[in-house]
């Protein structure tokens, strides 16, 4: 089998993918790269979802590329919006004809010897499988599956005589027009559905077993809508980019140091949007502290204005089991359903199943930690993208693909061939990711771990991360470089 070769393999053509490749371009201009795309088309998780309403639970101008910015007003963008800005930014930049689609990796070798890692790809068109070798592996395949969806084992599904769906996988031919619909869920999926279907439903009910936040955002950014058009990009997107990371910042703190009291806001904020007597503790108090788990943001209201006019409503409550009409309560209350939307989560899958071995030997990736939340330890020459769980993807996605330009860099500069993190002498490891949320919960054990102080502590904390990742320095105690391969010692007879 031939084997091509070159500098930086890229795994995944979505947000990160995209983002990768161009701060590649622009930094290490002499460095070759390649992006693999399981899939047929550029976008990632903004292609795969297509259900009613799909849209980013992040603004736009710290979702979008600090390089290729938002210039819309309007800051929580649709699904279609996002995925034709992804496919723009590739096509702009020439990186489009880069890309092989169809090709998901299944197995990356790091070869000691040779100082490189020996990569498999499965055509997903053909069957045939492709080798490739690269000087640095960068996975920016998110942390999710894309084949499967979370539905738990609910009692009763195949008496249930109406139509099932999970959001990853919504038919294109659905029609909920005069429809009864249930969504099984209250995380943000559910909280974009519910309104979304409302609108040709005949009536929309999200089920949920228990609470989540919710706020209330415009969906047009107020100073954006200002100063777009009246003062100089150069000033007005770095500007709207800063008031966005400053806003987050200040929330999420608020609601770690003093939860009580985010509690009471977002309770307020909850009832001013309901009707009288509408019972908010039962439906909207959950019972974790603010930013446990991600935030539900309802642009303008729309999921409140719904619930007022009667097009939604909300039960709160667990499965007895489903019927032929609809899903029996352990209240014993029915809800009648011609569709039921499994709104339940994702299946956690660290680096796309992406099968890891060092001279031939597995690497466990639940027994590694993360360094500086992005590279792994005992793994020479590979990096993943991780973003924020409590801000943006992206801004974390861009620091990410700058350092890794810097180590890049570093490595050409001093005659380094190899990067290898080297372990903290700690047994105080938490899971990589730090929400509470039920799919962290299901499968944090597999995902990498992180230590108890920087470099191996993850902050979420966009001010600190991008002094330590822009300007922080590259050789650090928790980094070893080499010049030469580290070629294992001989067997002995």
């Amino acid at each position: 089998m031939s084997v091509e070769h070159v500098d930086v393999l890229i795994v995944g053509a979505g947000l990160s993918g995209i983002g990768a490749a161009s701060h590649l371009q622009d930094e290490c201009p002499g460095r070759t790269f390649t992006i693999l795309e399981a899939r047929d088309a550029i976008g990632g998780t903004w292609d795969l979802f297509r259900y009613p309403g799909v849209r980013s639970d992040s603004d736009m101008f710290t979702l979008g590329y600090s390089f290729r910015p938002w210039k819309q007003a309007k800051s929580i963008a649709d699904g279609p919006s996002i995925r034709s800005y992804v496919r723009a930014t590739a096509a702009e930049r020439g990186i489009t004809e880069k890309i092989r689609f169809h090709h998901k990796v299944v197995r990356a070798d790091w070869s000691s010897a040779d100082a490189r890692w020996l990569v498999d790809a499965e055509r997903t068109d053909t069957g045939e499988v492709v080798r490739l070798s690269c000087d640095f592996l960068f996975s920016c395949s998110g942390y999710y599956n894309y084949d499967q969806g979370y539905t738990p084992d609910f009692p009763g599904v195949d008496d249930f005589a109406g139509e099932i769906v999970h959001p990853q996988f919504w038919p294109e031919d659905l029609d909920y027009t005069g429809k009864r619909v249930v969504v099984i869920g209250s995380g943000a999926t559910a909280v974009t559905l519910v309104p979304s279907m409302a609108e040709k439903a005949a009536k929309v009910t999200m089920l949920q077993r228990s609470p989540s936040y919710l706020l209330t955002l415009p969906s047009t950014d107020w100073l954006a809508d200002k100063i777009i058009g009246r003062l100089p990009d150069s000033f007005v997107y770095p500007a709207v980019r800063w008031q966005n990371v400053a806003k987050a910042m200040l929330a999420y703190n608020v609601s770690q140091r003093a939860p009580e009291f985010a509690k009471k806001l977002l309770r307020k904020g909850v009832v001013a949007q309901l009707p009288d007597g509408f019972d908010v503790d039962k439906h909207f108090s959950p019972a974790y502290k603010p930013w446990d788990q991600r935030m539900c943001f309802v642009p303008d209201g729309d999921f409140f204005r719904a619930v007022r006019d009667g097009k939604a409503d909300i039960a709160t409550d667990t499965i007895d089991t489903f019927t032929r009409t609809g899903i029996r309560l352990s209240s014993g209350e029915e809800l009648p359903a011609d569709i039921v939307v499994t709104a339940t989560g994702l299946n956690l899958l660290g680096i796309g199943g992406v099968q890891l071995t060092l001279d031939g030997e597995p690497v466990e990736l639940g027994k590694t930690i993360a360094y500086k939340g992005m590279m792994l330890s005992g793994v020479p020459n590979f990096a993943l993208t991780v973003g924020y769980t409590n801000a943006s993807w992206t801004l974390k996605a861009d620091l990410v693909a700058h350092y890794v330009c810097r180590l890049l860099n570093h490595l050409d500069r001093h005659g380094y061939r190899v990067c290898t993190p080297r372990a903290p002498a700690t047994d105080e490891l938490v899971p990589l990711i730090d929400l509470k949320s039920g799919y962290v919960k299901r499968s944090a054990h597999l995902l990498p771990k992180q230590g108890p102080v920087a470099p191996w502590r993850l902050y979420q904390n966009y001010v600190r991360d991008r002094i330590m990742l822009r300007h922080g320095s590259l050789a650090d105690a928790g980094m070893r470089f080499s010049r030469a391969p580290l070629r294992k010692p001989a067997a002995v007879s």
